[in-house]
């Protein structure tokens, strides 16, 4: 039996929720074509009779401009600590190699790292075949691999390279668990994609959401989540003109949510102004940072 945490590191938008979830095979973490959607350390279990891989996925890798960021980046650390193999994902649609060689070398791995040049599907073969050569010359990187995410090809064919390198040891969690995360905790990232879907340039990265409410009833859940902004013109572009805003966003989510949980959902949404709260170390504990 092998056993061990596989951890998942990149710049944003480099597609490691996208590579979560197709290696999982459920949608765990949430997708945006945005920056810095992930904010939380998301893991996701593979268990067969011969493997349990902890998967985690972490926020993409940036420089600190407030306390938010701070947390997101201790998550990042926390995750390279524990680590048993490391997934460095490369955005092959990017024009950054030397940029991404620095920020995978500054990392001083002390486990086998994989490079996965992921978005293969968007690149000709000379950029994919250059990307590969490239990283294969770096001393951190073990194994390279040219994927993508998104259509799912080579991901069988990355798992075995992971595998290759998981240490032999007892599972850490119960065969049925796909994660470590309550089901509330989804159910508000699901809210918060959505946000990101809807809205433009600042008002996905100044909001949060909150579960306040989580009742399985008998025939339904109960969900009721506070949206937290910045600014009082950030409410109201939430809200929308006479709430239809806000009424298309709780439709959205509450979909997904059903879809999800697989049963009915009654879910209410508020909007809460609470200035600065990204650089406000209590209301960062209270929101889950």
């Amino acid at each position: 039996m092998k056993a061990g945490f596989v951890n998942i590191f990149g710049k944003p938008n480099a597609g490691k929720s996208t590579l979560l979830n197709a290696i999982i095979g459920e949608k765990l973490a949430i997708v945006s074509s945005k920056v810095q959607t992930t904010r939380n350390r998301i893991k996701g279990f593979l268990t067969t009779d011969n493997y349990q891989v902890i998967f985690s996925d972490t926020p993409g890798i940036i420089e600190p401009k407030y306390k938010l960021h701070e947390k997101m980046m201790q998550s990042v650390k926390s995750a390279l600590e524990d680590a048993d193999v490391a997934l460095l994902l490369y955005d092959l649609s990017k024009n950054d190699l030397n940029e991404v060689n620095e920020i995978f070398g500054s990392l001083r791995l002390k486990v086998p790292a994989i490079v996965i040049c992921n978005k293969a599907d968007k690149v000709n073969k000379e950029i994919k075949e250059a990307a590969i050569e490239f990283f294969s010359k770096q001393r951190y990187a073990k194994e390279v691999i040219a994927v993508s995410a998104k259509t799912g090809n080579n991901i069988p064919e990355l798992l075995e390279l992971i595998l290759k390198y998981l240490p032999e040891g007892e599972p850490f969690y119960d065969s049925d668990d796909m994660t470590d995360l309550p089901t509330r905790f989804f159910a508000g990232e699901i809210v918060r994609e959505k946000i990101f879907e809807l809205f433009d340039e600042e008002i996905p990265y100044h909001t949060a959401v909150i579960v306040q409410e989580f009742q399985e009833k008998t025939t339904l859940t109960k969900i009721r989540a506070d949206i937290v902004v910045n600014r009082e013109t950030q409410k109201s572009i939430i809200l929308g003109e006479k709430g239809s805003m806000i009424k298309k966003l709780g439709t959205m989510a509450r979909e997904e949510i059903e879809q999800f949980l697989q049963r009915k959902v009654f879910l209410e949404l508020f909007v809460k102004v609470k200035p600065k709260w990204r650089e406000n170390e209590l209301q960062l504990k209270e929101y889950g940072y």
